[in-house]
């Protein structure tokens, strides 16, 4: 089990390519650099101004010592204005326990559920009726967060898996995701294409 960001940003109408394309083209290696491990990434289907994108980290220490090089380092010095000129609010973000999730090759439509149960029992009841390890669930992790310049929220406890699933008896919200596709999968992609036309 790993520590794991799911982050939610909302941003600027007509912005989300814009970033979706310099996230890709920079930070997704630039925090690999450091140590993160980059996610699925995701345009949000039922809002077009809404970017999803999961990092992870081995533990807590790790993270901090990871949040620190990047947002010190120059990938985000580099690209931080462009990219925050993007967003409108960046704080969406839970800060969880669990496996991480990314989309196999290819993948459509992705599902994504934030639960927040009522009883920790219950929902472990409910888990084991009706998610497998396919779904990558995750759960809050309550340790502090000491990177506090990137804000989490704080004060409830939920569980996030991935895929379809009976619905559970307690608030939940679902997202319907659409994974981006890597920069390097496009090209090679096209150089495939190019290859065939030949």
């Amino acid at each position: 089990m790993s520590i794991v960001e799911l982050r939610q940003y909302t941003l600027h109408p007509g912005a989300r390519e814009t970033l979706i394309e310099l996230f890709e083209r920079e930070f997704v290696t630039g925090q690999q650099a450091v140590g993160i491990t980059v996610g699925g990434r995701f345009r949000d289907l039922d809002d077009p101004d809404r970017f999803v994108w999961l990092r992870g980290f081995p533990d807590m220490a790790h993270r901090r010592r990871a949040l620190e090089a990047f947002y010190t380092g120059p990938v985000w010095r580099e690209h931080r204005d462009a990219a925050n000129a993007t967003m409108i609010d960046s704080d969406n973000v839970l800060l969880l326990r669990g496996p991480g999730f990314t989309p196999p090759p290819g993948a459509g439509e992705v599902f994504a559920t934030v639960c927040h149960p009522a009883d920790a029992a219950a929902f472990d009841a409910y888990a084991a009726r009706h998610l497998g390890p396919g779904h990558a669930l995750h759960r809050t992790e309550h340790a502090e967060n000491d990177f506090p310049r990137l804000p989490v929220r704080t004060g409830a406890d939920a569980r996030v898996w991935f895929g379809p699933a009976e619905p559970p008896p307690w608030p939940t919200r679902r997202l319907r995701l659409e994974p981006v596709t890597p920069w390097w999968t496009r090209a090679f992609g096209k150089r495939a294409a190019r290859r065939v036309v030949r």
